[in-house]
């Protein structure tokens, strides 16, 4: 897991998400799986994420708006433009489970009086990569509501987070923790199998209510 710092991880331990997928079968996505070996960080038990639910941002699929209303007015003015520009790269994503409204705000939390940021904008592939291994995860359940607890978490908000590891995955923008209407051990040992079938490299954590996946480019579980 990456140290948390603001300095960028080495392109060269992550998969190279700039080349988006163009199809959701496991070749596609198995061809992205990088095969280097992240650096070990900081060790202990996995992040146990319990956030407030903000009211829905919404999305209308017709023309393409999106209404950012809904979310705390002074987040969204922090973000500036780059909210409704990551706003518009999710949507170009064209999950089919994943709403770019519920990836925002898994951004819009506070711990306290720390909020979370959107992530850089030069790693925004990078969580696209992650999307739409979770949103495949979700097709071979026969899942269509897919709930994003956690996405990006920046180090400040990171450290905050009950149980959260100081070199979380999250502050890499490689990392989500979904939740599906199916039991989350269900979840997690099929994103496992898929895994390991070659959808993606990255580790797999199962906890009660919730998984959590993340392309880190190495397989591992907990």
């Amino acid at each position: 897991m990456i140290s948390p710092d603001t300095s960028p991880p080495s392109e060269s331990v992550l998969l190279d998400r700039r080349r988006m997928l163009s199809g959701l079968g496991l070749a596609s996505l198995g061809l992205l799986a990088s095969s280097a070996t992240a650096r070990a960080y900081s060790s202990g038990a996995g992040p146990r994420v319990n956030v407030q639910t903000q009211t829905s941002a919404t999305v209308h699929p017709a023309n393409g708006r999106i209404d950012l209303t809904s979310l705390p007015p002074d987040w969204a003015r922090v973000q500036g433009a780059a909210l409704t520009e990551y706003t518009h790269y999710l949507w170009n994503l064209k999950l089919k489970n994943i709403s770019p409204a519920q990836i925002i705000e898994a951004h819009a939390k506070c711990k306290g009086s720390v909020w979370n940021t959107l992530p850089p904008k030069a790693w925004w592939p990078r969580m696209g990569y992650t999307l739409r291994v979770a949103d495949r995860i979700a097709q071979e359940m026969n899942v269509n509501q897919v709930e994003i607890i956690s996405a990006y978490r920046c180090p400040a908000y990171n450290a905050h987070c009950d149980g959260a590891k100081s070199g979380s995955w999250h502050q890499a923008n490689v990392a989500v923790d979904v939740k599906f209407p199916i039991r989350a051990s269900v979840v997690t040992a099929t994103s496992r199998n898929l895994r390991d079938l070659g959808l993606f490299k990255g580790g797999v954590g199962g906890y009660w209510d919730f998984t959590h996946i993340d392309t880190r480019g190495e397989n591992i579980n907990w």
